[in-house]
Protein backbone atom coordinates (compact mmCIF):
# COMPACT_ATOMS: atom_id res chain seq x y z
CA UNK A 1 0.00 0.00 0.00
CA UNK A 2 1.12 3.60 -0.80
CA UNK A 3 1.73 6.17 1.85
CA UNK A 4 0.02 9.75 1.79
CA UNK A 5 2.64 11.24 0.09
CA UNK A 6 3.15 8.65 -2.52
CA UNK A 7 -0.23 8.83 -3.62
CA UNK A 8 0.16 12.45 -3.99
CA UNK A 9 2.78 12.50 -6.12
CA UNK A 10 1.96 9.41 -8.59
CA UNK A 11 -1.62 10.90 -8.89
CA UNK A 12 -2.11 12.14 -12.36
CA UNK A 13 -4.22 12.32 -15.39
CA UNK A 14 -4.89 9.04 -16.75
CA UNK A 15 -6.70 8.73 -20.30
CA UNK A 16 -5.23 5.36 -21.13
CA UNK A 17 -7.92 3.58 -19.06
CA UNK A 18 -9.41 -0.26 -19.56
CA UNK A 19 -12.51 -1.62 -18.20
CA UNK A 20 -10.37 -3.94 -15.79
CA UNK A 21 -9.61 -3.37 -12.43
CA UNK A 22 -6.92 -4.60 -9.96
CA UNK A 23 -9.11 -4.44 -6.99
CA UNK A 24 -12.90 -5.29 -6.47
CA UNK A 25 -15.70 -2.99 -6.87
CA UNK A 26 -16.23 -3.41 -3.19
CA UNK A 27 -12.51 -2.09 -2.00
CA UNK A 28 -13.45 0.79 -4.84
CA UNK A 29 -16.32 1.64 -2.54
CA UNK A 30 -14.40 1.47 0.45
CA UNK A 31 -12.52 4.63 -0.83
CA UNK A 32 -15.12 6.31 -1.94
CA UNK A 33 -17.13 5.94 1.16
CA UNK A 34 -13.79 7.10 3.27
CA UNK A 35 -13.53 9.36 1.36
CA UNK A 36 -17.21 11.22 1.52
CA UNK A 37 -17.00 10.39 5.09
CA UNK A 38 -13.06 12.21 6.14
CA UNK A 39 -13.12 14.48 3.74
CA UNK A 40 -13.46 18.40 5.13
CA UNK A 41 -16.34 20.76 4.44
CA UNK A 42 -16.94 24.34 6.08
CA UNK A 43 -19.17 24.10 9.53
CA UNK A 44 -18.65 20.38 8.84
CA UNK A 45 -22.06 20.65 6.20
CA UNK A 46 -20.89 17.98 4.15
CA UNK A 47 -22.19 19.38 1.40
CA UNK A 48 -20.43 16.78 -0.98
CA UNK A 49 -22.18 14.17 -2.67
CA UNK A 50 -21.31 11.38 -4.85
CA UNK A 51 -22.73 8.89 -7.35
CA UNK A 52 -20.40 6.05 -8.37
CA UNK A 53 -20.94 3.88 -11.51
CA UNK A 54 -19.83 0.82 -12.38
CA UNK A 55 -20.60 -1.87 -15.37
CA UNK A 56 -23.60 -0.81 -17.93
CA UNK A 57 -24.49 2.25 -15.49
CA UNK A 58 -21.05 3.89 -15.90
CA UNK A 59 -21.41 2.94 -20.03
CA UNK A 60 -24.75 4.58 -19.85
CA UNK A 61 -23.43 7.72 -18.22
CA UNK A 62 -21.10 8.33 -20.95
CA UNK A 63 -23.63 7.60 -24.03
CA UNK A 64 -25.33 9.99 -22.74
CA UNK A 65 -22.42 12.47 -22.69
CA UNK A 66 -21.97 11.34 -26.61
CA UNK A 67 -25.60 12.36 -27.33
CA UNK A 68 -25.46 15.41 -25.59
CA UNK A 69 -22.49 16.74 -27.64
CA UNK A 70 -23.93 15.26 -30.87
CA UNK A 71 -26.43 18.25 -30.66
CA UNK A 72 -23.65 20.96 -30.58
CA UNK A 73 -20.36 19.43 -31.98
CA UNK A 74 -20.11 19.68 -36.18
CA UNK A 75 -20.10 16.94 -38.14
CA UNK A 76 -17.09 17.04 -39.66
CA UNK A 77 -15.68 17.67 -36.35
CA UNK A 78 -17.33 15.38 -34.04
CA UNK A 79 -14.85 12.02 -34.61
CA UNK A 80 -12.41 13.06 -32.29
CA UNK A 81 -15.04 14.13 -29.63
CA UNK A 82 -16.59 10.61 -29.88
CA UNK A 83 -13.38 9.39 -29.46
CA UNK A 84 -12.62 11.65 -26.37
CA UNK A 85 -15.35 9.78 -24.84
CA UNK A 86 -15.56 6.63 -26.01
CA UNK A 87 -11.79 6.83 -24.21
CA UNK A 88 -13.90 7.52 -21.09
CA UNK A 89 -16.38 5.00 -21.55
CA UNK A 90 -13.59 1.94 -22.23
CA UNK A 91 -12.81 2.49 -18.18
CA UNK A 92 -13.92 0.57 -15.17
CA UNK A 93 -16.76 3.09 -13.43
CA UNK A 94 -17.11 6.61 -12.87
CA UNK A 95 -17.37 8.54 -9.72
CA UNK A 96 -20.18 11.61 -9.90
CA UNK A 97 -19.27 14.75 -7.59
CA UNK A 98 -21.97 16.65 -6.60
CA UNK A 99 -22.69 19.99 -4.42
CA UNK A 100 -26.21 19.72 -2.41
CA UNK A 101 -26.69 23.43 -3.02
CA UNK A 102 -30.10 22.90 -0.63
CA UNK A 103 -27.68 22.59 2.47
CA UNK A 104 -25.69 25.61 1.04
CA UNK A 105 -28.91 27.97 1.23
CA UNK A 106 -29.31 26.76 4.40
CA UNK A 107 -25.94 27.81 5.55
CA UNK A 108 -26.15 31.07 3.94
CA UNK A 109 -29.43 31.75 5.64
CA UNK A 110 -28.15 30.52 9.23
CA UNK A 111 -25.35 32.82 8.90
CA UNK A 112 -26.08 35.45 6.89
CA UNK A 113 -22.70 37.17 7.41
CA UNK A 114 -20.83 34.83 5.93
CA UNK A 115 -23.47 33.90 3.16
CA UNK A 116 -21.40 35.05 0.44
CA UNK A 117 -18.54 32.56 1.27
CA UNK A 118 -20.57 29.45 1.56
CA UNK A 119 -20.43 28.53 -2.03
CA UNK A 120 -17.24 29.65 -2.28
CA UNK A 121 -16.45 27.01 0.48
CA UNK A 122 -18.50 24.53 -0.71
CA UNK A 123 -16.27 24.23 -3.95
CA UNK A 124 -13.20 24.24 -1.80
CA UNK A 125 -14.96 21.14 -0.12
CA UNK A 126 -15.62 19.24 -2.87
CA UNK A 127 -12.13 19.57 -4.47
CA UNK A 128 -10.59 18.10 -1.39
CA UNK A 129 -13.08 14.98 -1.78
CA UNK A 130 -12.38 15.19 -4.94
CA UNK A 131 -8.37 14.96 -4.24
CA UNK A 132 -9.14 12.12 -1.39
CA UNK A 133 -10.84 9.91 -3.93
CA UNK A 134 -8.55 9.96 -6.61
CA UNK A 135 -5.71 9.41 -4.03
CA UNK A 136 -7.59 6.74 -2.80
CA UNK A 137 -7.82 5.30 -6.39
CA UNK A 138 -4.14 5.76 -6.96
CA UNK A 139 -3.51 3.42 -3.73
CA UNK A 140 -5.06 0.62 -5.55
CA UNK A 141 -3.32 0.37 -8.80
CA UNK A 142 -6.50 2.54 -10.78
CA UNK A 143 -5.82 5.48 -13.37
CA UNK A 144 -8.43 8.24 -13.58
CA UNK A 145 -9.12 11.94 -14.77
CA UNK A 146 -11.05 14.81 -14.18
CA UNK A 147 -14.39 15.90 -16.85
CA UNK A 148 -16.28 18.95 -16.27
CA UNK A 149 -19.00 18.28 -18.79
CA UNK A 150 -22.09 19.66 -16.14
CA UNK A 151 -24.42 21.71 -17.71
CA UNK A 152 -24.46 19.60 -20.76
CA UNK A 153 -25.14 16.65 -19.28
CA UNK A 154 -26.75 17.69 -15.83
CA UNK A 155 -30.46 17.38 -16.27
CA UNK A 156 -30.33 14.23 -18.14
CA UNK A 157 -28.09 12.53 -15.32
CA UNK A 158 -30.14 13.42 -12.52
CA UNK A 159 -33.10 12.17 -14.74
CA UNK A 160 -31.38 8.70 -15.23
CA UNK A 161 -30.29 8.32 -11.63
CA UNK A 162 -33.20 10.21 -9.72
CA UNK A 163 -30.59 12.64 -8.30
CA UNK A 164 -32.33 15.76 -6.04
CA UNK A 165 -33.02 19.04 -7.76
CA UNK A 166 -30.83 20.76 -5.23
CA UNK A 167 -27.89 18.96 -6.78
CA UNK A 168 -25.05 20.64 -8.44
CA UNK A 169 -23.32 18.03 -10.81
CA UNK A 170 -19.45 19.25 -10.28
CA UNK A 171 -17.18 16.79 -12.30
CA UNK A 172 -17.18 13.70 -13.34
CA UNK A 173 -13.80 11.23 -12.60
CA UNK A 174 -13.94 8.23 -15.21
CA UNK A 175 -11.18 5.66 -13.89
CA UNK A 176 -9.59 2.09 -14.77
CA UNK A 177 -7.11 -0.12 -14.88
CA UNK A 178 -4.43 2.30 -17.01
CA UNK A 179 -3.31 0.96 -20.42
CA UNK A 180 -0.72 3.71 -20.72
CA UNK A 181 1.73 5.84 -18.78
CA UNK A 182 0.69 9.31 -18.23
CA UNK A 183 3.09 11.64 -19.71
CA UNK A 184 6.24 13.54 -18.23
CA UNK A 185 4.57 16.38 -15.36
CA UNK A 186 6.98 19.67 -15.23
CA UNK A 187 6.93 21.90 -12.27
CA UNK A 188 8.05 25.71 -11.79
CA UNK A 189 10.60 26.44 -9.16
CA UNK A 190 9.18 25.97 -5.47
CA UNK A 191 10.20 29.04 -4.65
CA UNK A 192 7.75 30.74 -6.94
CA UNK A 193 5.20 28.91 -5.30
CA UNK A 194 6.36 28.58 -1.51
CA UNK A 195 7.74 31.21 1.25
CA UNK A 196 8.52 30.46 4.17
CA UNK A 197 9.40 32.68 7.03
CA UNK A 198 10.65 32.08 10.51
CA UNK A 199 12.35 29.55 10.38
Amino acid sequence: MKSFFEAIKDRRTVYAISKESPVSDERIKEIVEEAVKYSPSAFNSQSGKVVLLFGKEHDKLWDIALESLRKIVPAESFASTQEKIDSFKAGHGTVLFFDDNGIVEYLQKEYSLYKDNFPVWAQQSNGMLQLVVWAGLETEGLGASLQHYNELIEEAVKKEWDIPASYKLIGQMPFGKPTAAPGEKSFVPLEERLKVYGA
